[in-house]
Order: C-alpha cells, then sequence, then structure tokens
C-alpha cells in the first residue's frame, strides 16, 4: 500500500494523509475513450479499438471500462493535471536552490 503526504507550506494546515488500496488495481491498455454528461452525472468510457484500417464505414470498440462520477469530482480531475504540474514544478526549483 502506498502512502501520499499533502505539501503544505509552513504553517499551513496539512491535509489528511491518503493511502491508495492497489491489492485490487488493474492495468488496461486503451485507445479509445470518450466522455458524456448530464447535470447529475459524467460518464467517461474506454476501450480498445481493433480495427486498423481507417477506410471500413464502420468500426467496432470493445468497452473495457466505464466511469461515472459527479459533475464536482469530474471538476477536480480536470483541474488536477494543472495543480500536479504546479506542483512538480516547484518541488524541482527547491531541489535546485538546495544544491
Amino acid at each position: 500500500m502506498a502512502t501520499s503526504k499533502g505539501n503544505a507550506p509552513d504553517g499551513a494546515k496539512a491535509g489528511p494523509v491518503v493511502k491508495w488500496n492497489v491489492a485490487q488495481l488493474k492495468s488496461s491498455y486503451v485507445n479509445f475513450a470518450n466522455a458524456n454528461s448530464t447535470r447529475e452525472e459524467v460518464v467517461l468510457n474506454f476501450g480498445l479499438n481493433n480495427t486498423w484500417d481507417r477506410a471500413t464505414p464502420e468500426v467496432e470498440v470493445e468497452l473495457g471500462h466505464r466511469i461515472v462520477m459527479s459533475p464536482y469530482a469530474a471538476k477536480r480531475l480536470a483541474g488536477d493535471p494543472c495543480q500536479a504540474d504546479h506542483r512538480v514544478r516547484i518541488a524541482l526549483r527547491r531541489t535546485q536552490v538546495r544544491r
């Protein structure tokens, strides 16, 4: 089980420790993704397109995973990559200053 701690600035209140339980984690390769949304939910579909000929009039995609989440969770997910990238840049700057 992996553990992650939030890096809070000095004097700021640290958030809870997140414990990632990966005991039942499964990884899959996908080359197709689709998103649909309503007011109540956001649906992400992931699958595998085995059709290599692009001239084919019909393409069959084997959907392997469907993730359904609230719009609030989807908004956090959409914003997180930018925040994570910013955190990585800050961490790299701090390491370069210490050297």
